[in-house]
């Protein structure tokens, strides 16, 4: 199988389709039109693409970094998520961190208020990395 080329700008290293579309039992995209989709937007939107990508490293970075200093016990409570409801638990907390997130996102979009600790790119990068995170605790994979 042909690798595809993702995030190539900042660690140059290529990933194979199942790394790209998950693992969790979904086909996803046939690789070929994922090589494909990848081709198209990455000639048709290279800036949009070069940023993404960009994006994408600086939130695996902050992921990185908070990990180190937190662990994955804050997430899953302590637990090994194991049982539906120890996931469970873990998912209400994130969306308690998530809803944070928007709040935060509301007061300065909607409401026009200036931020004194979190800029509006720090929420969205919260936002973006609880997101998955959350579907890490999904699949039982967090902390593993």
């Amino acid at each position: 199988m042909k690798k595809v080329k993702v995030i190539r700008e900042k660690t140059g290293k290529e990933i194979g389709r199942m790394e790209a579309i998950g693992q969790n039992g979904n086909t996803g995209l046939h690789y070929d039109k994922l090589d494909s989709a990848i081709s198209f937007i990455t000639e048709k939107y290279p800036e949009t693409t070069k940023m993404f990508q960009d994006m994408q490293f600086e939130q695996w970075e902050l992921f990185c970094k908070k990990q180190k200093d937190y662990g994955p016990k804050n997430i899953s409570v302590g637990s090994n998520l194991e049982t539906d409801e120890e996931v469970k638990l873990a998912l209400t907390g994130l969306w308690f961190r998530m809803n944070d997130k928007m709040q935060r996102f509301q007061q300065i979009v909607m409401n026009n208020q200036e931020p004194e600790n979190e800029s509006l790119m720090d929420t969205f990068m919260d936002l973006a990395n609880y997101a998955i995170i959350a579907q890490l605790v999904k699949e039982k994979a967090w902390g593993k």
